[in-house]
C-alpha cells in the first residue's frame, strides 16, 4: 500500500458517506414532509419521532446503497480526471489495473461493512421503524386473512375462517391430529379466543370427534381449553417481517413456515440472497463507475453522474423486476438475486476491457 493507494482510498470513502449523509438527509426531509399532517393528527411525541428518523437512516442507506456507490466512485474518480491526476499517474508508467487496486479494496471495504449491515443493523433499525409506522401511521389490522391453513407439527394441522383482532374472536375453527393417513381427533369450534397472558385458546360451541381405528366417537363441549403453538399474529401473512429479523432469525422463520405449509417461501429466501451479495455488487459497480469517470469527455462531471445515476437506476429496475418474477411467478430465488449481478458483471468487464484496450 503506497502513499497514492491511501490517498485515493480515503477520498473515495470519504466521499461515499458525503454521500450517504446528503441523501439521507434528503430522504428524510421527503418523509417528514409526507408525514407531518399524520404525526400532528395523532400528536407523536417529538422524541419519538426523532427515534424513528434514527431507525429510517440505516432502511434508505441500505435500499439506495448501489446510488452511493456509483456516486462516490463517479464524483471523486472525475474530479481527478479533470485535474488530469489520472493522466500524470498513468503517465509514470502505473498501468489502469494498479490504478483500480485502491478502489478495489475500498468496495472491499464497504461490501463488509453492508454485509454486517444487511445482516444484523439493518433488520433490528427495521423492526423499530415498521413499529412506530404501524403504531401512528398505518391503519390498524382489524382482523386476519381468509381461510388460514398452519401445519403447526407433522401431525398436528388447524384452519381458521378469519380472525377479528378488535373481538379478539376468531371463527370456524378446526384442529386435527392425524397420524399417518389416519385422522385421531378432530376438534371444531364456532368461536375461539386468545389469552396471550397465558398462551392458551378458549374454544366454545365445541365438537370433539376421535377416532381410534376400531370406533369412532363425537362429543359436544359448551367450552374448552387448549394450548395450540400458534397465535393470531401467525394468521396474517406479514409482508414486512422479513425486513424486521437477522439472518438467523429469518432462517427460523423459513423452517417455521416451511412446517406451517406455506406455498410463498421465495418471499423469504429472497430477502435472505439479498443480504449475501452486497460485496460483489459494490465491486462490480465500482469498477463500472472508475471506468467511466477516469476518461475526460465533453460534459464534465455532471455527464458523468448522469451516466452513473441512469446506470444505479436501471440496476434496482432489474433487481426488482427479477424478484418480483421470483415471488409471484416462481423463479428460483436464488437466480432472480444474482441476475442483476450477473449482468451488470457481464457489462463491467466489457467497459473494463475497452478502458484497458484504450478504445
Amino acid at each position: 500500500m503506497k502513499k497514492l493507494d491511501w490517498y485515493i482510498i480515503r477520498k473515495f470513502i470519504g466521499t461515499f458517506f458525503f454521500a450517504i449523509i446528503i441523501l439521507a438527509v434528503i430522504a428524510c426531509v421527503i418523509d417528514y414532509s409526507e408525514k407531518a399532517s399524520i404525526f400532528v393528527k395523532n400528536k407523536v411525541p417529538v422524541l419519538l419521532i426523532i427515534n424513528y428518523f434514527k431507525n429510517f437512516v440505516p432502511h434508505i442507506s441500505a435500499l439506495l446503497y448501489p446510488l452511493f456507490i456509483f456516486i462516490a466512485t463517479i464524483f471523486f474518480t472525475s474530479k481527478l480526471a479533470y485535474k488530469s491526476e489520472i493522466t500524470a499517474m498513468l503517465a509514470t508508467g502505473m498501468s489502469f489495473n494498479r490504478f483500480l487496486r485502491p478502489y478495489i479494496i475500498g468496495a472491499a471495504f464497504l461490501g463488509g461493512l453492508a454485509l454486517l449491515a444487511n445482516h444484523w443493523l439493518v433488520p433490528i433499525a427495521n423492526k423499530d421503524r415498521l413499529a412506530f409506522e404501524n403504531k401512528y401511521v398505518h391503519e390498524k389490522i382489524t382482523s386476519s386473512d381468509k381461510n388460514v391453513h398452519l401445519q403447526l407439527t407433522p401431525e398436528l394441522l388447524v384452519y381458521m375462517q378469519e380472525y377479528n383482532y378488535s373481538t379478539n374472536e376468531g371463527y370456524r375453527f378446526t384442529a386435527e391430529h392425524i397420524k399417518g393417513t389416519q385422522l385421531l381427533k378432530k376438534t371444531m369450534a364456532d368461536r375461539v379466543s386468545y389469552d396471550s397472558s397465558k398462551r392458551l385458546w378458549h374454544l366454545y360451541s365445541v365438537t370433539v370427534r376421535t377416532n381410534d381405528s376400531v370406533r369412532e366417537s363425537l362429543e359436544s363441549i359448551p367450552e374448552l381449553t387448549e394450548k395450540y403453538p400458534f397465535t393470531p399474529r401467525d394468521l396474517k401473512e406479514d409482508q414486512d417481517v422479513n425486513v424486521t429479523l437477522t439472518t438467523p432469525e429469518l432462517d427460523r422463520l423459513i423452517e417455521r413456515q416451511k412446517l406451517y405449509g406455506n406455498q410463498n417461501l421465495n418471499f423469504y429466501f429472497v430477502e435472505k440472497y439479498r443480504r449475501h451479495g452486497p460485496a460483489f455488487r459494490r465491486l462490480i459497480l465500482s469498477m463500472i463507475g472508475v471506468c467511466i469517470a477516469s476518461r475526460r469527455i465533453r460534459g464534465g462531471s455532471g455527464f458523468h453522474l448522469a451516466v452513473g445515476i441512469a446506470i444505479s437506476a436501471v440496476y434496482m429496475l432489474c433487481l426488482q423486476f427479477s424478484t418480483t418474477f421470483s415471488t409471484k411467478s416462481g423463479l428460483n430465488p436464488l437466480i432472480a438475486v444474482w441476475i442483476p449481478n450477473m449482468l451488470f458483471g457481464i457489462a463491467a468487464i466489457f467497459i473494463y476491457r475497452r478502458q484497458v484496450s484504450g478504445r
